[in-house]
Protein backbone atom coordinates (compact mmCIF):
# COMPACT_ATOMS: atom_id res chain seq x y z
CA UNK A 1 0.00 0.00 0.00
CA UNK A 2 1.33 3.65 -0.80
CA UNK A 3 0.19 6.53 1.33
CA UNK A 4 1.37 9.89 2.59
CA UNK A 5 5.03 8.77 1.24
CA UNK A 6 4.86 5.43 3.23
CA UNK A 7 4.76 2.28 1.60
CA UNK A 8 3.52 -0.84 3.57
CA UNK A 9 2.49 -4.58 2.89
CA UNK A 10 0.05 -6.41 3.58
CA UNK A 11 -1.77 -9.72 3.60
CA UNK A 12 -5.80 -10.02 3.36
CA UNK A 13 -7.61 -12.79 3.26
CA UNK A 14 -11.07 -12.93 1.61
CA UNK A 15 -13.70 -15.70 1.45
CA UNK A 16 -16.01 -16.45 -1.28
CA UNK A 17 -19.09 -15.97 0.50
CA UNK A 18 -17.56 -12.47 1.76
CA UNK A 19 -16.49 -11.42 -1.76
CA UNK A 20 -20.17 -12.17 -2.62
CA UNK A 21 -21.58 -10.52 -0.23
CA UNK A 22 -19.62 -7.41 -0.44
CA UNK A 23 -19.46 -7.42 -4.04
CA UNK A 24 -22.34 -10.17 -5.62
CA UNK A 25 -20.94 -11.44 -8.64
CA UNK A 26 -17.86 -10.73 -8.50
CA UNK A 27 -15.33 -13.47 -9.34
CA UNK A 28 -11.44 -11.77 -8.00
CA UNK A 29 -11.50 -9.63 -4.91
CA UNK A 30 -8.53 -6.95 -6.13
CA UNK A 31 -11.14 -4.58 -6.74
CA UNK A 32 -13.20 -4.76 -3.09
CA UNK A 33 -9.56 -5.17 -1.47
CA UNK A 34 -8.46 -2.16 -3.37
CA UNK A 35 -11.69 0.12 -1.93
CA UNK A 36 -11.30 -1.97 1.46
CA UNK A 37 -7.83 -0.12 1.62
CA UNK A 38 -9.18 3.19 0.16
CA UNK A 39 -11.71 3.20 2.99
CA UNK A 40 -9.19 2.48 5.58
CA UNK A 41 -6.71 5.19 4.37
CA UNK A 42 -9.46 7.71 4.25
CA UNK A 43 -10.18 6.71 8.51
CA UNK A 44 -6.70 5.74 9.57
CA UNK A 45 -2.79 5.99 9.10
CA UNK A 46 -1.33 3.24 6.71
CA UNK A 47 1.17 2.37 9.65
CA UNK A 48 -2.11 1.52 12.12
CA UNK A 49 -3.73 -1.10 9.36
CA UNK A 50 -3.01 -4.50 10.74
CA UNK A 51 -0.46 -6.48 8.36
CA UNK A 52 -2.53 -9.54 8.23
CA UNK A 53 -6.56 -9.53 8.57
CA UNK A 54 -9.31 -11.16 7.42
CA UNK A 55 -11.44 -8.51 5.32
CA UNK A 56 -14.30 -8.71 7.57
CA UNK A 57 -12.15 -7.69 10.68
CA UNK A 58 -12.26 -4.27 9.04
CA UNK A 59 -16.37 -4.09 10.56
CA UNK A 60 -15.42 -4.83 14.00
CA UNK A 61 -13.21 -1.86 13.63
CA UNK A 62 -15.95 0.60 11.44
CA UNK A 63 -19.17 -0.12 12.06
CA UNK A 64 -19.90 1.40 8.81
CA UNK A 65 -17.13 -0.50 6.24
CA UNK A 66 -20.19 -2.74 4.56
CA UNK A 67 -22.63 0.16 4.30
CA UNK A 68 -20.00 2.03 2.44
CA UNK A 69 -18.24 -0.67 0.49
CA UNK A 70 -22.06 -1.64 -0.91
CA UNK A 71 -22.26 2.34 -1.85
CA UNK A 72 -19.20 2.14 -3.98
CA UNK A 73 -20.02 -0.96 -6.19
Amino acid sequence: MHGRSVETHHQVTVSRADLERLEPGATDPAEVVRRSFEFLLEREPPESILRSFDLTVIGRYFPDYERVIHRDV
